[in-house]
C-alpha cells in the first residue's frame, strides 16, 4: 500500500496541503522525538499542538492504560454507571484546583467542553447573550466556532449561534459590555492562536469583578494553556482570578482524547433538570481516557513539569536574545509557550517548511500566521531544545536576508 496516496485519496482533508504539502508518515514517537517510515528523526517543538506535554508515549501513561484495558474499557453512556477511573481523576484534579471547581463533566475533547459550558451558562442564568473576544479560538463545532472572529470560517457556515458579542481582548473598554443581559464571558486567560497574547493582571481582575457584579458566569478556556504549559498548573493562576467554569483538554490525556468542563455542583446541576439529560455523551468519561489523564497529571506533579516549564522559558529567551539580538524579530514567551514573529506569513510558512527538512516540527498560529509556535514537551532534553531553537534562529535569519 502507498500510504501517501491512500491518505490523500481516502482520508478526509481539511487543508489542500497538510504539513505544507509534506505530511509525515510517523511510525514511532517517544518523548520529544518522532520517527518517520524512512527512519528520519524529528524534534517535536509543538507537542502535537500542546497535547503531548509529558512527551510522546510517557511510560507512566502507557502502563496505566495497558493495566486498565484488561479490566474494562466502555461500559455505558455518560453518567449512568459508577466508574472508578472517573472518580479517581476527579479526586486528583481537585487537589490542584480551587475549591469552587469541584464538579466534573467529562468530554471527548475541547470543543465539546466549550459546548457544555455554553449550555450550562445559558441554562443557569436564563440569559442568551455571550461575550467572546476577537482572535480567540475555542473549537470548530457549531457553537464553539460561533465564538470565533475568523470571518471566512463564520461566513462559510452561517448562520451560527446568535447573541454573540465580540470585543477586543485585553481592552478595558470591553468590561462595560458585560451587563445583565449577558449569560457568560468566554475567554482564554492567555490567547493561544493569536500568538501568545498575554493580558494585563488589571484587565483579568476587572473582568472577574464585573462578572460577579452583573451575575455573569466567567468561563476560562484552558484547553491549550492548561496542565503546566505556562509555568503554572493553570494559566489563570498568573492573574489571581478563578473562573466559574473551566474547560480543559489537549495535554490532559497525555495523548489520549479527553476533555472536561468543570464548575461548582450548583452550577453544574443545570444539566440534570428541566430537562433531564441536558447534555448527553457516549464516550465522555471513558475509563481508559480517565486512567490516562490521571497518570498524566501524576507525571506532571511527580516530575514537576509545570516548574520545568519556567526553565524552558529561560532557555527560549536566552537563545532568542543571543541569536536574534541584531534582527527585527519579535517574540513572546510564558513558560514553555512561545511565539516567534517573522516578517510576514510567507516567511513563517517557509521557515516551517525548511525546519521540517532539518528535522524540526513547528507551525504557525491560526490568527497570527506570521508567528510560529514554540510549545515543546515539558520534559524535553534541554540540549535538544537549545539545538533546535538555534537552528530555527539560523534559518529565520537566512530567510530574512533573502
Amino acid at each position: 500500500m502507498n500510504h501517501r496516496e491512500f491518505f490523500f485519496r481516502h482520508i478526509a482533508q481539511t487543508s489542500p496541503e497538510p504539513m505544507l504539502g509534506n505530511p509525515l508518515h510517523i511510525v514511532r514517537a517517544e518523548k520529544e522525538f518522532l520517527w518517520d517510515a524512512e527512519g528520519k528523526k524529528y524534534v517535536d517543538l509543538i507537542s502535537g499542538i500542546a497535547v503531548s506535554s509529558v512527551g510522546h508515549c510517557h511510560p507512566k501513561v502507557v502502563e496505566a492504560v495497558k493495566e486498565h484495558a484488561s479490566r474494562f474499557m466502555h461500559l455505558m453512556v455518560y453518567g449512568e454507571m459508577i466508574q472508578s477511573p472517573q472518580n479517581l481523576l476527579a479526586e486528583a484534579l481537585m487537589k490542584v484546583l480551587p475549591p469552587s471547581l469541584n464538579n466534573f463533566y467529562y468530554t471527548t475533547g475541547g470543543s465539546e467542553a466549550i459546548e457544555v459550558a455554553l449550555k450550562i451558562a445559558r441554562k443557569f442564568t436564563g440569559r442568551k447573550k455571550i461575550l467572546a473576544f476577537k482572535n480567540s479560538y475555542h473549537g470548530s463545532t457549531w457553537a464553539a466556532l460561533s465564538l470565533s472572529s475568523l470571518e471566512h470560517h463564520l461566513n462559510a457556515f452561517a448562520p451560527l449561534l446568535p447573541g454573540i458579542i465580540r470585543t477586543e481582548f485585553g481592552s478595558m473598554d470591553a468590561i462595560g459590555l458585560v451587563d445583565e443581559d449577558v449569560a457568560c464571558v468566554v475567554t482564554e486567560p492567555i490567547q493561544a492562536e493569536s500568538g501568545v497574547n498575554i493580558p494585563s493582571k488589571e484587565f483579568m481582575e476587572a473582568l472577574r469583578n464585573r462578572c460577579e457584579e452583573k451575575g455573569v458566569l466567567l468561563i476560562f478556556d484552558e484547553i491549550q494553556t492548561g496542565f503546566g504549559r505556562t509555568g503554572k498548573m493553570f494559566a489563570f493562576e498568573h492573574f489571581g482570578v478563578v473562573p466559574d467554569i473551566l474547560c480543559l483538554a489537549k495535554a490532559m490525556g497525555g495523548g489520549v482524547p479527553v476533555g472536561v468542563c468543570i464548575s461548582s455542583g450548583e452550577i453544574m446541576a443545570s444539566l440534570c433538570k428541566n430537562p433531564i439529560l441536558g447534555h448527553m455523551n457516549t464516550f465522555g468519561g471513558n475509563a481508559l481516557a480517565c486512567t490516562a489523564a490521571k497518570a498524566t497529571l501524576e507525571a506532571i506533579l511527580q516530575e514537576k513539569l509545570h516548574e520545568r516549564a519556567k526553565e524552558i522559558q529561560k532557555i527560549i529567551q536566552a537563545v532568542f536574545e543571543s541569536q536574534l539580538k541584531d534582527t527585527c524579530f519579535k517574540w513572546r514567551v510564558i513558560g514553555a509557550f512561545g511565539a516567534l514573529e517573522l516578517k510576514d506569513e510567507a516567511h513563517a510558512f517557509e521557515l516551517c517548511r525548511q525546519a521540517l527538512m532539518e528535522g524540526i516540527i513547528t507551525d504557525w498560529f491560526l490568527f497570527n500566521s506570521k508567528s510560529i509556535r514554540i510549545a515543546p514537551p515539558l520534559n524535553i532534553d534541554f540540549n535538544v531544545l537549545k539545538d533546535a531553537l538555534e537552528k530555527l534562529c539560523n534559518l529565520s535569519v537566512k530567510l530574512s536576508n533573502k
